[in-house]
């Protein structure tokens, strides 16, 4: 299983760093845009250029998650859980 972020990130923002570089590494998140998610085959998303998806393994979720809740740059997220 899959768990996908959809962060909603403050508008205009630049970059992609909401999330350290050690908990990219550590989890193997991918972070991607909505066009990049698409183009690996993510069906259902809309063009929003403040909104990442951040995918990771099931076990790394809590950790993730706890990232995302403490980063200045995100005004909210939605959890979405794809099996695989």
């Amino acid at each position: 299983m899959l768990i996908v972020f959809e962060v909603h990130l403050t508008p205009a923002r630049d970059g992609d760093d909401f999330l350290s570089e050690e908990l990219l590494v550590e989890t193997q998140a991918q972070v991607m845009t909505t066009a990049e998610a698409r183009a690996v085959g993510f069906e259902g998303i809309g063009e929003d250029p403040n909104v990442r998806l951040v995918a990771v393994a099931k076990r790394d979720k809590g950790f993730v998650q706890g990232a995302i809740e403490r980063a200045h740059d995100v005004v909210g997220f939605k959890v979405h859980e794809i099996d695989g």
